[in-house]
């Protein structure tokens, strides 16, 4: 392995930037789906990696930003409770993983695997993917989640289907750090089209100042938003130990036992915790950014620094957060068809490559059940209105499927031959 921690400083900066171009597409694409500020976002990104990285003694090549698991509660949430209160809910996610350090630190790794096997972890993730796909459909369709009609039905799919287009090209055909980009170019054909077919609000954008403070927004604390959110942590929890897995495999270092997965755990809490307290979406490790690495070479931690220290000026750009959030939604749309696909895909091949038998009944219960709660609509609560509790979703579907997993005789079936997923 190279010397890597004794780069020049002009490379580290220049390696920063990369990464960053890196993750930016899928950073700002979940909060322009779910309506948060995307300058908020590239703050917390930024400030959420530099927190890792004290919480790991910049020990961990990562960089952390919005996590894709949180987009349907988070949608749901503001409907129902508001934004202030959502965040709330995003604080306390950031504690079950501050929780999840706290355990794994003094009972080892072994009761995650009892609390969240495959065969809870597969259908969850699959239900994230699929509960997303009809939005996904709207979007590209030029509606918005509710149904309604934004932009013509033929403009808005003469734009979203060659952003989809471009975007399945790179990520198949791509080569090198341009295969790293696919949401990038899918968003830049799908924008410039939507120049072309005057889509686009030039006048939001002209009369934004250069320099402007991104609208962060104080979280307030409400148990029902809480209770809402929180069960959702535990899957991206799960894609957090994968990320730290899979960079450790880049580089040739066991992360889990130095810093430690109690201490990674504790930095991604820690990271989720100050992005609610701003108003920004959730953190988690990028898969874009660990290809990055495995591809430059470049392990040095401090890399991720630059990266961090670039997002958090890019949110003090008043015209560059107008230019975002000016996107049209058929643009989101065709790439979205092809994400939450993705991250159905990820959790089926969960299943597959951990041997889950579906044959067996305990099994296909829990797959099953689960499922169907978390994409059927199943409500469980006391009623529909704002003042009501009721668990549905991802939510009930996480909550149900570590019950089922839990009660159910045989929890140690799923302990098959088989690599591990990253």
């Amino acid at each position: 392995m190279q010397d890597e921690f004794n780069d020049p400083l002009w490379r580290q900066v220049l390696s920063g930037a990369q990464m960053l171009f890196v993750a930016f597409g899928a950073l700002v694409l979940m909060p322009l789906i779910t309506g948060l500020d995307p300058n908020v976002a590239l703050f917390t990104a930024g400030l959420g990696t530099l927190l890792f990285q004290l919480m790991t003694g910049r020990q961990v090549p990562v960089f952390l930003a919005s996590s894709f698991a949180f987009i349907t509660p988070i949608i749901l949430a503001k409907q129902q409770f508001g934004l202030a209160e959502t965040m709330g809910g995003v604080m306390a996610a950031g504690f079950v993983y501050t929780f999840l350090g706290a355990a794994v630190k003094i009972k080892g790794t072994g009761f995650i695997d009892r609390l969240l096997p495959p065969v809870v972890i597969g259908p969850v993730i699959i239900s994230i993917g699929l509960a997303m796909a009809p939005i996904a459909a709207n979007m590209a369709m030029g509606k918005d989640a509710d149904g309604a009609q934004l932009i013509p039905y033929q403009t808005a799919m003469l734009i979203s289907m060659p952003a989809l287009l471009t975007t399945l090209v790179v990520a198949v055909f791509g080569r090198g750090m341009f295969r790293l980009l696919p949401i990038m170019f899918g968003v830049l054909v799908g924008f410039g089209l939507s120049f072309a077919f005057g889509v686009v609000d030039v006048a939001r954008i002209t009369a934004a100042p250069w320099f402007a403070l991104p609208q962060f927004t104080a979280p307030a604390f409400n148990w029902q938003a809480i209770l809402f959110i929180v069960p959702v942590a535990l899957a991206p929890a799960i894609e957090h130990i994968g990320g730290v897995i899979a960079v450790g495999s880049v580089t040739g270092r066991d992360y889990l036992k130095k810093p430690g997965l109690h201490r990674t755990l504790f930095g991604d809490g820690v990271a989720t915790t100050a992005a609610g307290l701003f108003g920004g979406p959730p953190n988690t490790t990028y898969a874009e950014v660990t290809g990055a690495v495995m591809l430059t070479k470049n392990y040095n931690p401090k890399i991720m620094t630059w990266a961090a220290v670039f997002a958090i000026s890019l949110a003090f750009i008043g015209k560059f957060g107008a230019l975002l959030q000016s996107i049209p939604v058929p643009v989101m749309g065709g790439i979205l068809c092809l994400l939450f696909g993705s991250i159905a895909a990820v959790g089926m091949n969960t299943l597959i490559r951990h041997r889950i038998d579906l044959g067996e009944a305990r099994n296909l219960v829990i797959v099953s059940v689960t499922l169907v709660f978390g994409i059927g609509g199943v409500l469980v609560g006391t009623g529909t209105g704002p003042d009501d509790f009721g668990l549905k979703g991802i939510a009930l579907c996480a909550v149900v499927a570590i019950a089922l997993n839990l009660l159910l005789p045989g929890n140690d079936h799923w302990k098959q031959p088989g690599p591990p997923v990253v």
